[in-house]
């Protein structure tokens, strides 16, 4: 049982980091300044819902994609962790404000679901941490540390006006870039891992 919890915390965590939640919470404000509270969290829930099937997929099928088309779970790392790098500098330095076109219409799936929660870098980390899994019952411990990651995202957006009152703008700014250093570490931890067992074999 211990080592069942402490599994679904360790996933938990990273998970909840790699979907870079304070980035998407100050996007998810700046694309929804015109909607009432009522419009906010109905679309706080439907970015949820689509988030959580999207890395429910990419976590599940991680092995298969790669038996399909020949890549080695190492090489896999190296080009997803870099990718996931890139993500983290941009959240460091890069703009949160959203493109005037983008802010009206239906943003639920895209653009907040995909790309900015579950972007290119995030969904080669989804892959990778899926393809890593040795027995059935990590899988389905995973699967449930995602939701749960996913749940507290989803969280996070349904109060996202409350937030932003509470720390502001600038506080949310700062997480965020906080947030986008745990990602930059874990991303040159998955680059490390890819190099170090591609030395290994070769």
């Amino acid at each position: 049982m211990e080592a069942y919890s402490e599994f679904f915390f360790t996933v938990w965590i990273r998970f909840f980091f790699l979907l870079t939640p304070f980035f998407v919470l100050s996007t998810f404000l700046a694309m929804t300044p015109e909607l009432s509270a009522s419009e906010r969290r109905a679309t706080a829930f439907r970015v949820t819902l689509a988030v959580l099937v999207a890395c429910f997929v990419l976590y599940s099928f991680g092995n298969t994609l790669f038996s399909l088309f020949g890549i080695t779970l190492d090489s896999f790392r190296i080009g997803a962790g870099s990718l996931l790098f890139l993500s983290a500098v941009h959240m460091v330095h890069g703009d949160d404000s959203a493109p005037p076109s983008e802010k009206r219409g239906a943003i639920s799936v895209v653009p907040l679901a995909i790309p900015v929660t579950v972007g290119p870098g995030t969904t080669g980390a989804l892959l990778v941490m899926g393809a890593e899994v040795q027995h059935n019952w990590q899988v389905f411990v995973g699967l449930a540390a995602l939701a749960a990651a996913v749940l507290c995202i989803g969280i996070l957006l349904v109060c996202a006006s409350f937030i932003e009152h509470i720390v502001g703008k600038k506080g949310i700014t700062i997480l965020s870039k906080l947030t986008g250093l745990f990602v930059a570490a874990l991303a040159a931890q998955i680059v490390f891992t890819g190099v170090r067992n591609f030395l290994l074999v070769k």
